[in-house]
Order: C-alpha cells, then structure tokens, then sequence
C-alpha cells in the first residue's frame, strides 16, 4: 500500500514503513501547504494519512485519522484495513528507501550488536536496520 502521511503523523509513517508499507511523509519531502500535500498524493497515487478533517475532505483517497496517539492511530488503521504486520527488510524508517540484506562478510555498522541476526541496508540513505528492541516495542504496540 503506498500511503503519504501530512505533517501531524511522523512517527505513525516510521511504523508503516517497519510493516512493510511505502510511506511518504509530507515533511521529508519539504511539503506542508495542503494544495502541495494534494498534489503530491494525486501524483504519486498514495492513500492520504491525516488528522486534518478538511484536508481529509478534499482527498479523494485518504484515511481520516482521529486519535492523537499514534498507538491508537494505529488501531484506526488496522480497522480501516491496513495490513500492520511487521515485514522486515524492506522500507528504510528513516527515508523509506528500500532495503537490503547485508550479504556474508558485508560490516556491519558499529551500532549493530555481533548476534543481531539479519541486518538491512538502506539502498538510499545507507541506514542499517535489525531486529533489535526497538523491533519488539513497536510489535507489542500493534493492534
């Protein structure tokens, strides 16, 4: 699902990119003015995240988010019927970017712990990613 969240959902679009979504985020792409945030949504056909009742209503296709936490942001996704399962491996959370896998004798970065399992790479920003703690915190926030 390719999805484009405006400037209130920075850290709902990390968690969609961990479960394996597309997820543009208004705010990495230097767009904030709503006719912008359209524009960008329509050009590269993205379902709309959003919490602002107006701009949700002049989106063909958005979800219009109404919790202010993002872990109930999530429920309202799931509800809607947006998979949010944690994939692995595939979108970088910090650009979302594509990912990965390191291959066998490939360093890993510093922060990477030796018995991390697998480690992904970011194709465009260089960012490495593995299952850590972090990984379980945002999988028992899940609905």
């Amino acid at each position: 699902m390719k999805l484009l969240a405006d400037a209130m959902l920075g850290s709902l679009a990390r968690i969609c990119r961990m479960c394996g979504h597309d997820t543009a985020y208004c705010l990495d792409r230097g767009v904030e003015a709503d006719d912008d945030v359209l524009a960008l949504a329509k050009r590269e056909e993205r379902t709309l995240l959003t919490r602002d009742r107006q701009l949700a209503a002049r989106a063909p296709d958005s979800l219009l988010l109404e919790s202010k936490t993002v872990d109930d942001q999530l429920a309202e996704l799931a509800a809607a019927g947006v998979d949010l399962l944690l994939s692995g491996g595939e979108r970088c959370g910090a650009c979302n970017g594509e990912l990965r896998e390191l291959r066998d004798g490939e360093a890993a970065a510093e922060y990477v712990p030796d018995d991390a399992g697998p480690v992904w790479a970011c194709r465009d920003c260089g960012q490495q990613f593995y299952r850590g703690s972090h990984w379980d915190d945002v999988e028992d926030r899940l609905p």
